[in-house]
C-alpha cells in the first residue's frame, strides 16, 4: 500500500466547499477513481485550527500512483489549478510504502 499525507490551510470563507471537494466522496476521489489502484481518501480537520486539514490518499502501489499521475496528468494540473480558489496553502507532509501491491 502507497500512503500519501497532505497538510491543507482552506481559505477561511470557503471551509464547507473545502471539505466538501477533499472528503471521501469529493472531487479528488472521484476523479482518482479513474484508477481501479486508488483505494480511498480520508479527511481530517485539526483540532487547533479550523482552516487546516490533513488527508490521507491510498494507492495499491507507488507505481500506480505513478502511472495515474503521468495518464491523467493534465486533468489532475486542471483540478489543482481550479482548487486554489479554496485552497490557500498545500503541501506534502509524507508518504508510506509498504511495498506490497
Amino acid at each position: 500500500m502507497y500512503r500519501i499525507v497532505w497538510e491543507f490551510d482552506a481559505r477561511p470563507d470557503q471551509l464547507e466547499k473545502f471539505e466538501q471537494v477533499y472528503g471521501p466522496e469529493g472531487q479528488w476521489a472521484k476523479f482518482f477513481r479513474n484508477s481501479a489502484d486508488y483505494v480511498s481518501t480520508e479527511l481530517f480537520r485539526s483540532t487547533v485550527s479550523a482552516h487546516r486539514f490533513v488527508t490521507l490518499d491510498c494507492w495499491r502501489s507507488r507505481a500506480a500512483y505513478e502511472s495515474f499521475r503521468k495518464s491523467y496528468g493534465e486533468e489532475y494540473s486542471q483540478l489543482d489549478q481550479w482548487c486554489e480558489r479554496i485552497v490557500a496553502h498545500e503541501r506534502t507532509l509524507g508518504v508510506s510504502d509498504d511495498g506490497k501491491d
